[in-house]
Formats: C-alpha cells, structure tokens, sequence
C-alpha cells in the first residue's frame, strides 16, 4: 500500500492562490484605477481558456458514459429519473431565489458608477425593451431547432453545450449499436477524456492571474462604492444558496441514505475552487473523479454531471432570478409579483 501522498503547503494550494489574487486585484484598482482597467485581458484569457476545453470534455464523458452501458433500457431508467430530479430541483431553487430577493430586496437606492437611473431614462428603455423583444422573438420551435447544429464540429467551436450534448448522445448510441466493436471505440474515448483533463489541470493553474485580472478590471470601473450594493447581492446570494444547500438538497441526501455535509467535505476543494474563479467549469474534472472514487459507476457519472451542467443549474437559477429583481430594483423599476413568477416560467 502507497503512503499518502503529502498535502502541499498552503502557499501552493491552487484556491488559496485564487483568494490572495483576488484581494490583490481588488487593492490595484482602488490604488490604480486605470491600470486595473487594463488587467481585464487576463480575466477574459482564462475564461476563453476554460471555455475551450468544456465541450470536448463533456463529449468524451457523455459518449463514453451513454456507451459504456450498454442496455438502453437502463439508460432510459437513469436519464429518465435525472432529468425529472433536475427539473424539480431547478424549479425549487427559482422559487427559493425570488422568496429571499423579495424579502432582502438588495438593489434599493443602489447607485452605479456616481449615476442615478431611472426606468423612463431612454439608455435604460431602450435596454429593457431590447431584451424583451430578443426573448419573445424566439417560440419554442425555433429553440428546438436551435439544438440542432449546422455542422458536427460547429458546437466544439461555438461552445453551445446543448448542441454538444446532442452530438454527444447522437454518438453514444451508434456506438451502442456497433456492439463488441464498440470496446476499442470506447477505449479511445477515454484515453482522450484523460488527456483533455489533463489538460484542464494545465489551464486552471492559470485561475490566480484571471481572478487578479477579473478583479482588478471591476474595481478599476467601478469602484469599490459601487460594489457595495453588488456585495449585498452577493451575501444575500451566498446565503440562499447556503440555506439551499443545507435544508433542500441536504434533505434529499438525507432521504438518500448519506450525509450532505460529509459530501461537502469531500469535494471543498472543487467548491473553494469555483469560489475563487467563479466558473464552475474549472470544478468539472474534478468532481467527475470524486464521484468515482465515491463509487458511483462510471457510466452514470458520465451522464448525470455533464447533463447537469446545462440542465441542473440550481446555484444559476438562484443568481439569475436574485439579479432580475436586483436590477429592477436598482433602476426604480416595479416587479409585482405576477410579473416576477412570469419570469420564472421564462427561466424554467
């Protein structure tokens, strides 16, 4: 049996690194506004370097997770409760997000950049109404079509993990047909899923200079004033998805038979990561090996948590219904709550 292996000093932890860049870039652009504006190409660098490398991770654990099954019929089992879990979580965590932003109501009598806006003002009019025509103008057909991509590779470019998804699964059950050839297939597969998280290793030892770079940028525009409000968004944020956390899906892992808190300490460092960078991206590799080393069967793994990264986004969902009604409130704009639950079907 191999000794364990040492944990690093606290110097060379990837998430401590992060928050040190982090309280760095926020005391360069208070300092040097100017020169802090000017670090916003290595925040927008690492994002593109993550960004880069999703869809082809989420190709090879789809396909190698949908094909390494075999019978479809449990493949239909699996899919079937995952999607029906995801969709009543996800709505859970949009009702949690409005109840909390309702109650809190960070965005009254917040003041961007020395500014004062107003509803009627012509920028914001203009604005609104902009997003709003964008969101009627696509029915539920053409989403759907949107799906579909014009060519195989054009999603691996674009980025759009839906199209992915579909390419993903559209792969994984010819492979399924192709039946004991589809062993060396599946072996290539994986070989290449290994390689692009080894690569995704490489990429996020760059986090530190894009979360010093993202900072510096904000408070070089903004200033720290003006985050003062953001902050209330964000420790009201924090604490929804704190209570979430804990009461909604503690309570389905209690129902489970494991301890969500045991969970939690297992994968800090994937959480502190994303905290740090604010993409959870750069947490997927990650917890797609801890789930294994938890047991969980490779094949399940490798469709429940690329799946959930587009369709599972309970943490999104809290954020996006708490910033709507944020910015609302911000602009002097009146949300009843008939208008706040039509968001919410919008979102869901």
């Amino acid at each position: 049996m191999s000794p364990p292996t040492p944990r690093p000093p606290w110097y060379r932890i990837l998430y401590v690194q992060v928050i040190i860049a982090v309280l760095l870039g926020i005391v360069v652009g208070k300092v040097n506004p100017d020169f802090g504006r000017a670090l916003k190409p290595l925040g927008d660098g690492f994002i593109n370097l993550v960004k880069m490398m999703i869809a082809p991770i989420i190709f090879c654990t789809v396909v190698h997770g949908i094909a390494s099954m075999g019978d479809l019929k449990k493949l239909g089992r699996v899919g079937g409760k995952t999607l029906l879990y995801f969709e009543v979580v996800s709505t859970i965590a949009l009702l949690v997000g409005l109840l909390v932003v309702n109650v809190l109501k960070p965005g009254e009598g917040f003041t961007p950049a020395g500014e004062v806006f107003h509803a009627d003002s012509p920028t914001a009019t203009d604005t609104s109404h902009g997003y709003v025509e964008k969101a009627k103008s696509i029915s539920t057909t053409e989403f759907l079509l949107n799906i579909i991509p014009k060519t195989f590779f054009g999603p691996f470019v674009t980025g759009d993990l839906l199209q992915v998804l579909l390419i993903s699964i559209l792969v994984a059950f010819a492979i399924t047909g192709m039946g004991e050839h589809r062993r060396p297939v599946l072996h290539a597969i994986e070989y290449g899923a290994e390689a692009f998280f080894g690569l995704m290793r490489i990429v996020v030892k760059a986090a530190p200079l894009g979360a010093f770079g993202a900072m510096g940028y904000t408070v070089g525009s903004y200033g720290i004033g003006a985050l003062n409000k953001l902050l209330a968004l964000m420790a009201g944020f924090y604490i929804t998805a704190g209570f979430f956390v804990i009461i909604v899906l503690g309570g389905i892992a209690w129902f489970s038979g494991f301890s969500v808190f045991r969970f939690l300490a297992h994968i800090k460092d994937e959480l502190l990561l994303v905290l740090g960078t604010s993409s959870s991206e750069t947490a997927l590799p990650g917890m797609i090996q801890k789930m294994q080393q938890l047991g969980c069967a490779k094949s399940t793994v490798g469709l429940v948590i690329p799946t959930g990264y587009s369709f599972n986004l309970d943490g999104t969902n809290i954020y996006m219904c708490m910033a709507a009604v944020f910015l609302a409130q911000a602009t002097n704009t009146p949300l009843d709550l008939g208008q706040q639950f039509s968001l919410l079907l919008v979102a869901m």
